[in-house]
């Protein structure tokens, strides 16, 4: 099947309202993971005009969808991911709202080509900024039956093949005794000093780190007042690495940095994992030039070379399931800072409406090229593999 490049960008032109209108609607209402139902319900209901079949609230999770196109044509099945939570106090300063709008965007376009071949979905996936809505879908299989997947985020650089690190969050919990703290303080073990006792461990622990490991941390509880001496005391950390291989040794070297410590003072220390774990983000490089090739189409000329971000993504988890990508594209001068309310303002002007035109071009162009090129999609399938 033939389709021009000027034909999906065209189609993407008539939408631009639509996209428009979608980043500008999630953007002034955000929602934090897992209660995004406004903007769930904004992307579900265009993806049922546009003639998609929605399946609501899958994998149990009640904020997550599956918007799917099919003509009963057999053929490759690529998903678009969404996303679309907001931070807390900031509201899209990670620019969720143009995620959401592009690859519906993209999407829509494509169900207005005639007899593409294959099968288009849009994967709706809450939470991305705290439990990861793409760890429990993929665990529950809903990439599996997928042949590639592809979003873009809202960055200060354009760059197609991204690395990310693992990550996992740890809290972990110190019990002592209480006593009175003036009268009394022999007969008590002081669960905050047990925390500090770890946090100067861990202090140690990060001279003897790779460049590419990350452990950052607060104190959530510490005591309840002066005068009584802890008997409790938590502190939740992220530990993030180049690998899921290396990070599962940090986490090793950590626990036992706790247990030292409480072990000083004669105190106990339990762990969890108070978020879902992210795995490293596997860039398919041979979609990625494909991006690449479509961005430079659409006149964007400064792209940089595979870049490492310091940050963690659920991403991850899926690009170990199916070949993905991740690209991040330049949002207004690129300046502001993610995870800012600058950030969150660039996304809902006009210049975050820009940007999602042009990121819905360039993902739809990439899924045409998947679905109808069936040399390169045994390729893509042939570097995964291998990666795997």
């Amino acid at each position: 099947m033939g389709v021009g490049k000027e034909q999906v960008c065209k189609l993407v032109n008539e939408l631009k309202p639509e996209i428009y209108r979608i980043a500008t609607l999630i953007g002034r209402n955000p929602e934090l993971g897992h209660q995004e139902h406004y903007a769930a319900g904004v992307l579900t209901g265009f993806m049922q005009e546009q003639g998609f079949s929605v399946d609501v609230g899958i994998g149990g999770l009640a904020t997550a969808f599956k918007a799917k196109l099919g003509r009963g044509h057999a053929g490759p099945s690529v998903a678009l991911l969404a996303e679309y939570d907001a931070l807390p106090g900031v509201g899209h300063g990670c620019g969720h709202n143009l995620i959401a709008a592009a690859s519906v965007g993209a999407a829509a376009a494509l169900a207005r080509l005639a007899n593409l071949p294959g099968t288009v979905v849009v994967m709706g996936t809450p939470a991305e900024e705290t439990s990861g809505g793409k760890v429990t879908l993929a665990e529950k299989g809903y990439f599996d039956d997928l042949d590639a997947t592809l979003m873009f985020h809202p960055g200060s650089q354009n760059v197609s093949e991204v690395a990310t690190l693992a990550l996992d969050a740890l809290e972990f919990i110190f019990v002592g005794r209480a006593a009175h703290a003036a009268s009394a303080a022999q007969c008590g073990i002081n669960a905050l000093d047990a925390v500090l006792n770890f946090f100067v461990g861990l202090n140690s622990l990060k001279k003897q780190l790779p460049e590419d490991a990350r452990v950052s941390g607060i104190i959530t509880e510490g005591g309840i007042t002066p005068n009584i001496i802890p008997e409790r005391a938590v502190a939740r950390l992220y530990l993030r690495a180049a690998k899921r291989r290396d990070l599962d040794e940090l986490r090793e070297k950590v626990i036992g940095c706790a247990q030292g410590a409480a072990g000083m003072i004669g105190a106990q220390v339990t762990w969890r994992k108070f978020e879902l774990s992210y795995d490293e983000m596997c860039s398919n490089r041979t979609l990625a030039d494909i991006f690449t090739k479509n961005l430079r189409f659409l006149g964007v000329a400064k792209i940089i070379p595979v870049q490492t971000a310091m940050g963690s993504v659920d991403m991850g988890n899926v690009s170990r399931v199916v070949p993905a990508i991740h690209p991040y594209l330049v949002l207004g001068d690129g300046l502001a800072i993610p995870h800012t309310r600058e950030f969150a303002t660039v996304a809902l002007s006009e210049e975050g409406g820009r940007l999602a035109v042009l990121a819905a071009k360039a993902l739809a162009l990439t899924v045409v090229d998947v679905l109808t090129d069936t040399r390169l999609l045994h390729k893509i399938k042939r570097e995964f593999s291998a990666a795997h």
